[in-house]
């Protein structure tokens, strides 16, 4: 397959009306090879990828676990007192990173979250929904809240600033998180192309409001560009200049924690501390709809909510990354549409 096939593969979701404006990026040995913008934005603008977040929040997690300082093994109450209560104190770091935790839906308000004191009485109303460890529920937003808390326990660092301090900066990335209202010009504004009042919608509608982006939900709340998006993942391949301990990259890479059914995809989640792996099952691609039919089985990635796509191919060095600004809340409509252009990248 051709990049002229996989670029007009994306122009025609423009063309065709399923969104407003998106982007694409294709990089392989360290380096961006292509990066384009369709529709209602250009190369300078910026998407919201929410849950692609997920991993480069994880990424930080990596570095303190490496530091000693945060041990995966260890309940979480060893680190946020709130947690000492209402049978939280059973949960480890491991299970949040898994999203075996218990608390799929505990609740967080962005701006809320942002502030430590707010955040922190929060937790002091989750209950456990069901008994950690005991099975995969997607927890969409809650249970990053609980590790960037945990950092900054640990690093007594505003967590958005130490994700840009301890991971960006040093890959020469943006800040990802948390962007200033003064700042955000250049972001997309998200636009409903289905029904406008399904749930769903009303809740991602949230992150085009100034509080929110600059709130960084750390569960989906990354703004950036393809292009970074692809670069991030081309340094979870090279780890350049070993910002990462070799052993736990590799861990987060390759060692799939959670072989629970996802209930939402039924098939098994394949969650390591972080990442989802495509795996050698032959169901990689009901994966969230990410990899493409060739990817290898070691091809790792996340993807977010109406189908932004992140990956990398260890097989063969290309990370892929799409993100769009149209929001369908007919997931599985959005992923049959998007699903090809991974398909096409996996064959670069």
């Amino acid at each position: 397959m051709s990049l002229d096939e996989l670029l007009g593969s994306a122009k025609a979701l423009v063309d065709g009306g399923f969104t407003p404006s998106c982007q694409l990026a294709v990089a392989r040995d360290g380096d961006v090879i292509a990066f384009e913008t369709f529709g209602a934005a250009t190369n300078d603008n910026r998407f919201c990828c929410f849950s692609a977040t997920k991993p480069i929040v994880a990424s930080l997690v990596w570095r303190l676990i490496a530091d000693g300082v945060v041990e995966v093994q260890r309940p979480v109450a060893d680190y946020v007192d709130e947690f000492a209560a209402n049978g939280l104190d059973a949960v480890t770091v491991e299970q949040v990173m898994l999203h075996t935790a218990g608390f799929p839906n505990a609740s967080m308000n962005a701006v809320e979250g942002a502030d430590p004191t707010r955040r922190r009485k929060q937790f002091t109303t989750w209950t456990l929904e069901w008994e950690p460890g005991t099975r995969f529920e997607y927890h969409a937003g809650s249970a990053h809240w609980v590790l960037v808390d945990i950092v900054e326990r640990v690093t007594g660092d505003d967590f958005r600033d130490a994700l840009e301090q301890r991971v960006c900066a040093p890959l020469g990335l943006p800040r990802l998180l948390g962007i200033a209202p003064g700042d955000q010009g250049d972001v997309v504004d998200e636009v409903p192309c289905g029904n406008p009042a399904a749930g769903e919608l009303v809740e991602l509608m949230r992150f085009n409001e100034p509080a929110v982006r600059a709130a960084g939900v750390p569960g989906g709340g990354g703004t950036l560009t393809a292009a970074t998006m692809a670069r991030f993942y081309q340094a979870l391949l090279h780890n350049p200049g070993g910002l990462w301990d070799a052993a736990v990259l590799d861990d987060a890479k390759t060692n799939v924690r959670c072989r629970f059914d996802d209930p939402l995809m039924s098939v098994p989640s394949n969650r390591t501390l972080g990442l989802v792996l495509a795996g050698d099952d032959g169901l990689h691609q009901f994966r969230y709809g990410m990899f493409g039919a060739d990817n290898s089985p070691g091809t790792f990635g996340h993807s977010g909510a109406c189908c932004q796509v992140a990956w990398a191919d260890p097989d063969t060095g290309v990370s892929f990354a799409f993100v769009k600004n149209g929001l369908d809340p007919d997931m599985f409509a959005d992923a049959v549409r998007v699903l090809p252009l991974s398909n096409l990248a996996a064959t670069l």
